[in-house]
């Protein structure tokens, strides 16, 4: 085949007819559902993570499953949009080496939105799908260039959609009384239904690591949420973190704010202990619930002289990690079932779990659901 293709050529290359209209429209209905719960849950789990100053004093700590329901959602919709997005690709596969590439100005608006759609959406899925392995092969950072590359995602196709919407328009439902309408197209029933038995296949066999009902079928995703010590997976270890040889008898947890003060362990242990049921929810999209018993946050802040109104800075013994040092704003310290947690189903944490303590709070994301906990700095 020449370059550019000259129409003939595609012609014999692409000689089904399944590369018209009516198909890529229903293709791009469903596709453009994937992304825009992936988009939504995903702006939901960025703000959570790392929310901007305006909604820093908002960030809810209810419903206890929140983030476990919306980042399981965006996984789970991100995975189904690669075969999605294949089979559409495949569809106006034809139309993406038209030549000229452009004949007058709408039509090259038209094309730059399907090149932003088509080259953001293809990396977006890509580095998505690698994080839930937790392999970063490229220089830059993931979730920065994750989260601006949804965003260029979404304009290229709402610019796609406002070139394409006669056509989608036309295309949107059948027409039964026209028998040489597209419907007439023969082998579409049966391509559509093997893309959706594609989607619903990788569906039930990943999406057990955030849906428990599923987690028999768990057959293809990262992560199993029922293996690691204690019954629970590990993202960063204690070998990782350097904390392995913390010990108990030597570590102290130090309070600081009004009234600062420092407790042992022992001391710790003998102030008023609460048992919480509360899941692990990490942005590769596994969860896990466990039964988590410690002391209280909000007594900890009120004992330091802290109100309702008080923001935590939590520091880690673990100073090299990522999120070594993390932020948790008010409505999160307060919640009851936010805990300093020493004991996890019974047992003493783990060195993997964050011994001597680490912090568990309602619809959190994993990453600030920080481990070895050495400091927490209550902030009027």
């Amino acid at each position: 085949m020449s370059f550019p293709p000259k129409p003939a050529e595609l012609q014999s290359a692409f000689s089904s007819k399944l590369h018209e209209p009516r198909t890529a429209v229903v293709l791009g209905r469903w596709l453009g559902a994937t992304f825009l719960i992936c988009f939504a849950t995903g702006l939901i789990s960025h703000g959570l993570q790392d929310p901007p100053g305006w909604l820093r004093g908002h960030l809810p700590s209810r419903p206890v499953d929140g983030y476990r329901v919306t980042q399981g959602l965006h996984v789970i919709s991100g995975i189904a949009a690669i075969p999605l997005l294949g089979a559409k690709l495949w569809t106006v596969y034809p139309k993406l080496f038209a030549w000229p590439p452009a004949k007058s100005v709408l039509q090259a608006l038209e094309r730059l939105g399907i090149v932003l759609l088509v080259g953001s959406a293809l990396l977006e899925v890509f580095t998505g799908l690698l994080n839930t392995l937790q392999w970063y092969p490229w220089p830059f950072p993931f979730r920065q260039t994750h989260f601006w590359l949804a965003w260029i995602a979404i304009g290229g196709l709402l610019l796609h959609i406002a070139a394409k919407w006669p056509e989608i328009a036309a295309n949107w439902r059948r027409v039964r009384a026209d028998r040489e309408d597209a419907d007439a197209v023969p082998g579409r029933r049966a391509f559509l239904g093997g893309v959706a038995l594609s989607v619903l296949t990788v569906t039930l066999v990943t999406a057990g690591q955030s849906v428990p009902w599923l987690r028999r079928l768990d057959l293809l995703a990262p992560r199993r949420p029922d293996l690691g010590p204690q019954g629970l997976p590990v993202n960063r270890t204690a070998q990782a973190a350097g904390t392995v040889d913390v010990s108990g008898a030597d570590w102290r947890l130090a309070v600081t704010g009004p009234h600062p003060y420092t407790l042992s362990l022992d001391e710790l242990g003998a102030l008023p202990q609460y048992t919480a049921q509360l899941p692990i929810s990490c942005v590769e999209g596994w969860s896990a619930s466990a039964h988590w018993t410690g002391v209280r946050v909000r007594d900890l802040v009120e004992r330091v002289g802290g109100d309702g109104t008080a923001r935590l800075r939590i520091v880690s013994l673990d100073r090299d990690g990522a999120y070594g040092v993390t932020e948790m704003e008010a409505s999160y310290a307060r919640d009851p079932l936010t805990l300093l947690a020493l004991r996890v189903n019974g047992d003493v944490l783990a060195a993997d779990h964050g011994y001597p303590a680490r912090i568990i709070a309602p619809n959190r994301p994993g990453v600030l659901q920080t481990k070895w906990v050495a400091r927490l700095e209550v902030i009027a």
